[in-house]
């Protein structure tokens, strides 16, 4: 019979740690630091091969991080069996709390060869390319919003307050900001500050048309559409959900969605005994991050009341596709007002509940159960 042969790869941006486990022998041996060349990963498999017979299998692996899914392809492409273990899943079999990379890559090991890990899926690469396309976006509204702090905690150390409403950001507001008759290099610096603002507007404005034509591509324009029927999940979140998830009956059921994005209870249970806790944050924290955000929406509004702009993106769907979708808004929304206001439930937790709920209805949409 073949060997199995497990190489835990513990990766950086300088260097790999390799290590391999097999079941014949139970022991972590063969550990090796080797320079950031995926061609090196293939030289210590064929070195391992005058260990383990020319005839064993070898299955790689490495947990997700800084090389996103290169490393993974350059092995695939040489026929190498290769995982991304989702660091989040994998059990911990060193439990002396001292961390090297040997340890590491030991550990991904044997998660590789007990299956004690979740796998992470790599998409194909025009998802991949939406999905750094729709990230480096983000990163650009969070370096707006560093932004406005800075401009706003700049005018305040100035002694300036705003007095035309509590609302910033507005033309109101800009105007104030424009005026504010500062002098000399305090109103160079406000002037520079105000540059990047302007600037990081007129950007993701930009960005953001962009991913509209992305979203409308054959490939994406059906599920994104059907997508919005939902309240808070525009084109951004629709088209980051698709991409970043790819095929979603990967999820044999709605929960188990709901597991991967963190959003179900953590549990330690004992006997008859069961506590539950926060959200795990297992899984992808961006997906989740969107999700309580579109969440939000639930908060405030009539049950039942559907905007003028939720009317026009779910023109053009399926009876079906929005009798559904009107099912899951009217239950969301009403679910959020009983938790808050009739069982006094704190309003950020209720806020998650809707999410981790909303996930489950948006895997419905996505994988047809909508019946």
């Amino acid at each position: 019979m073949n060997s199995i042969v497990y190489v835990g790869m513990d990766v950086h941006k300088e260097s790999y740690t390799l290590c391999c486990y097999c079941y014949d022998t139970d022991k972590v041996e063969y550990k090796q630091t080797i320079p950031s060349d995926y061609k090196l990963i293939l030289k210590y498999i064929e070195s391992m091969r005058k260990v383990y017979g020319e005839d064993a299998t070898f299955v790689c692996g490495y947990e997700a991080g800084c090389l996103g899914y290169s490393l993974y392809h350059q092995l695939k492409e040489h026929a190498v069996d290769c995982k991304i273990l989702a660091p989040t899943t994998m059990a911990i079999t060193n439990t002396n709390r001292i961390k090297t990379d040997k340890r590491d890559a030991a550990n991904i090991a044997r998660c590789l060869a007990f299956h004690t890990y979740s796998e992470v899926y790599v998409p194909d690469d025009e998802d991949n390319s939406v999905k750094e396309y729709i990230r480096m976006r983000d990163d650009q509204k969070l370096m707006l919003k560093k932004i406005k702090q800075q401009i706003l905690a700049f005018v305040l150390r100035q002694g300036k307050k705003f007095e035309g409403g509590k609302t910033y950001w507005t033309i109101a507001h800009m105007k104030w900001l424009k005026n504010l008759g500062l002098r000399g290099v305090a109103k160079e610096t406000l002037s520079e500050y105000l540059v990047t603002y302007e600037y990081l507007v007129e950007k993701i404005e930009r960005l953001d048309n962009r991913i509209e034509e992305l979203a409308s591509l054959e490939k994406y324009k059906e599920k994104v559409k059907n997508m919005g029927c939902f309240l808070g999940i525009k084109t951004h979140t629709a088209l980051s959900m698709i991409v970043e998830i790819g095929d979603f009956n990967r999820f044999g059921k709605a929960p188990k969605f709901a597991g991967f994005l963190g959003l179900v209870p953590s549990e330690d249970s004992s006997g008859d005994d069961k506590n539950r806790y926060g959200i795990t944050k297992a899984g992808n924290s961006h997906l989740r991050r969107l999700m309580v955000e579109a969440a939000q929406s639930y908060t405030r509004g009539t049950v039942g009341h559907k905007s003028i702009a939720l009317k026009q993106r779910q023109q053009g769907c399926s009876a079906d596709v929005i009798a559904y979708a009107d099912k899951a808004n009217e239950r969301l929304r009403r679910r959020f007002y009983k938790m808050t206001l009739n069982k006094g439930v704190n309003r950020n937790v209720a806020t998650t509940a809707i999410a981790r709920e909303l996930a489950c209805f948006m895997w419905g949409m996505a994988t047809g159960n909508i019946g």
